[in-house]
């Protein structure tokens, strides 16, 4: 189909210094826990983005110099000349598609606690480092030599980006991750010489670097400034109306302003807490403080809105990291006018996850992210059908979904048995949840592709036993029959069943999803799963008229998703609304009218006054109808049955986005070559240098 027209002012090319990107959608700069340990597969992660007609694709941020030095996380480096192929090749891998590539250069500072190079943290005072773990060193303050050498590094590494063939090299002072950042907070800078005090001394050190970079490389690349506008600390820290005053003071010195907020946690604000668009606040005006082109993010995943933002005056480039995650294709699929394929992130930071675990970083949207070199699968593409093989897919959660739309997108007759009245499983049941919406996309755009697919049919009401799948004549049978929540007590602290005492009311997060609530008013929710759940349904009870008290034994609410940069929002938004929270604590019975609970250090009992509990702790497989399947293997053979496998939950509980790559990779791999005990993909592995 041709490009809606309202569309066109998304494709027109915008001069950035001395290049030009060809469109207005631009890959900021990301981090993907790839860098330096996975270059093989960070450099295809990145062409494809090219290939799906992003204009601009960026890296993560690129370590300039030993001495600032992020270990444990896996980012790009650019220490010296021995680091320049590898960024060559990422540069090769973007332009092959026409696009431009962009490299974010980064002195971490006091942000980098030097773990693995042990050199002594520098930062503009003497303070301790800043870094998410806490670590127990200080940086020194830097002196002038010290801001002489990192002037001398960074031109340095601005000239080496340029050899390695980047069109944009970055100025990085966002995130509260770069120390050029620590130097324009009045928080962390105490400096009385000319680089602290003032405005105009805060910003002199950034005011040098891209000066000293447009001297440099200014002839043929464009030089960029990630700058954050606001840290949300109100006069305490940075903010709105300071970095205004920062940007009029630098406002044409740098090719490109590329607008944050600062910390991350802000800037990647979960679905959860902040919608699409949610910067705007932020960065409206900024284009009238500089002539130069302005790019933001906000999870754009609508074409209308991003057209909102360069109609309005707002942004001249649409930035996105997690929408491009999800589809790397979504500026090709708009310009096709295949708006209706995009696959819209659902602002769920499973990606930001994997660089906080410093592992390859995931997608729930997408399962092909991070497997792109080493499965070779492509977002986009996927072999067509290795036989004419019919397969049943039992059960439509999220596993069940991708596996049926992967197998219909390779061309295999699908048929696609879901027990219930509804698609989507665990999905259509969590996005009910408080904040958790977004999370409907996850099925929306599986059944809208389907839909489109005359090869796959769906039958909802149809709960199957063994007997009836014996007789159907599928050659391939996929159990994708999800898990359910246990109400024992079991999960990471308490390994045995706890006592529960004939008449308590405990209830799981399956009752409450399927609207059974507490009968009494006091609740206490005991959260030994760690992630979003338990923090969802305490808002859940609390509006409807529940007193809550959280129990867990780990020492904060939802302790897993510090690795989604939104912990501190959830406890803070439990508090407000008056939750009561009881860390490093244990179920360890249930009584009539109470509960016994442990501290998780000294053992020590005390009873908890309740009239219901609700248990968020393990959940068991739905199994028993791959048990059943199991135990009849002999009659598969007259059946016609080649396969029977249990994919996603039905295997073993995880994420959302464990379970559609589940479905996806069993659609993958169908009638494929077995792997044997070799693992089932490629391994990038370090040079052995000699001793």
């Amino acid at each position: 189909m041709p490009r809606d027209p309202r569309y066109d002012v998304l494709f027109e090319p915008v001069q950035i210094g001395p290049v030009t990107a060809p469109n207005r959608f631009y890959q900021v700069p990301h981090c993907n826990g790839m860098g330096y340990r996975d270059v093989a597969g960070m450099t295809v992660m990145r062409g494809i983005k090219a290939e799906g007609g992003w204009g601009v694709v960026c890296t993560e941020q690129c370590e300039i110099h030993h001495s600032s030095d992020i270990t444990p996380f896996i980012e790009l480096r650019l220490w010296d000349e021995r680091d320049v192929p590898a960024l060559e090749r990422v540069a090769q891998a973007v332009h092959k598609h026409g696009a431009l590539a962009g490299l974010e250069l980064a002195y971490n500072g006091m942000n980098a606690p030097n773990l693995s190079s042990r050199e002594v943290p520098m930062g503009p005072s003497h303070l301790p480092v800043a870094s998410f773990t806490y670590d127990p060193v200080q940086a020194r303050a830097m002196d002038k030599q010290d801001i002489a050498d990192l002037r001398r590094w960074h031109r340095t590494a601005a000239l080496r980006a340029k050899r390695a063939g980047f069109d944009i090299v970055y100025v990085y002072a966002a995130h509260a991750l770069s120390g050029l950042q620590h130097f324009l907070s009045r928080r962390h800078n105490d400096r009385g010489d000319e680089y602290g005090g003032s405005l105009e001394n805060r910003v002199r050190i950034v005011r040098e670097l891209t000066e000293d970079a447009k001297e440099a490389v200014g002839d043929s690349c464009a030089v960029a400034l990630r700058f954050s506008v606001d840290e949300l600390l109100g006069p305490e820290g940075l903010h709105r109306e300071e970095a205004h005053d920062m940007i009029g003071l630098l406002a044409e010195i740098p090719d490109l302003w590329d607008i944050t907020l600062s910390d991350w946690s802000n800037d990647s604000q979960t679905s959860r807490f902040g919608g699409e668009g949610a910067q705007e606040p932020f960065v409206a005006g900024i284009k009238g403080l500089t002539s130069k082109p302005v790019v933001g993010v906000g999870r754009f995943t609508s074409p209308d809105a991003m057209v909102a933002q360069i109609k309005r005056g707002v942004l001249d480039l649409i930035g996105a990291a997690r929408p491009s995650i999800a589809d790397p294709f979504l500026p090709r699929k708009v310009e096709e006018g295949r708006i209706e394929d995009i696959r819209e992130c659902i602002g769920c930071n499973i990606c930001v996850s994997g660089d906080m675990t410093m592992s390859p970083n995931r997608c729930t949207q997408n399962p092909t992210k991070g497997e792109e070199w080493r499965r070779g699968w492509h977002p986009e593409r996927i072999a067509t059908k290795a036989s004419d093989a019919k397969v049943l897919v039992v059960g439509a959660g999220p596993a069940g979904l991708e596996c049926a739309r992967a197998l219909g997108a390779r061309g295999y007759e699908v048929a696609l048995a879901e027990a219930g009245m509804e698609l989507g499983g665990r999905v259509a049941k969590e996005c009910r949840l408080p904040g958790l919406s977004a999370w409907g996309r996850v099925r929306d755009h599986r059944v809208q592709q389907m839909q489109n697919m005359t090869n796959v049919e769906t039958y909802l009401d149809s709960r199957l036993t063994a007997e009836q799948i014996l007789e159907f004549g599928f050659e391939h049978v996929a159990i994708a029959t999800g898990a359910s929540w246990r109400r024992d007590g079991v999960a990471r602290f308490i390994l045995r069943p706890i006592s529960i005492a004939e008449g308590a009311e405990v209830l799981t997060p399956d009752d409450l999803m399927a609207g059974k609530a507490p009968s009494g008013k006091r609740v206490v929710l005991y959260d030994d799963d760690h992630y979003y759940m338990g923090g969802v349904l305490a808002e859940l009870l609390v509006a409807q008229g529940r007193k809550v008290t959280l129990v867990t034994p780990a020492p904060d609410v939802s302790n897993w998703t510090h690795n989604t940069l939104e912990q501190g929002r959830i406890q803070t938004r439990l508090l407000e609304l008056g939750i009561a929270i009881e860390p490093h604590r244990a179920v360890t019975a249930v009584r009539a009218g109470g509960i016994e609970t442990a501290c998780v250090f000294t053992g020590r009992k005390t009873e908890l006054a309740c009239d219901s509990l609700v248990l968020v702790t393990a959940r068991l497989p739905n199994e028993s109808l791959i048990q059943e399947l199991t135990a009849k293997r002999d009659a598969w053979k007259d059946a016609g049955i080649l396969s029977v496998k249990a994919i996603g939950d039905a295997l073993a509980p995880a994420t959302i986005a464990v379970a559609v790559y589940a479905g996806h990779r069993y659609a993958r791999e169908l009638d494929g070559p077995e792997t044997g005990d070799d693992p089932p993909f490629k391994r990038e592995l370090t040079e052995v240098l000699p001793l």
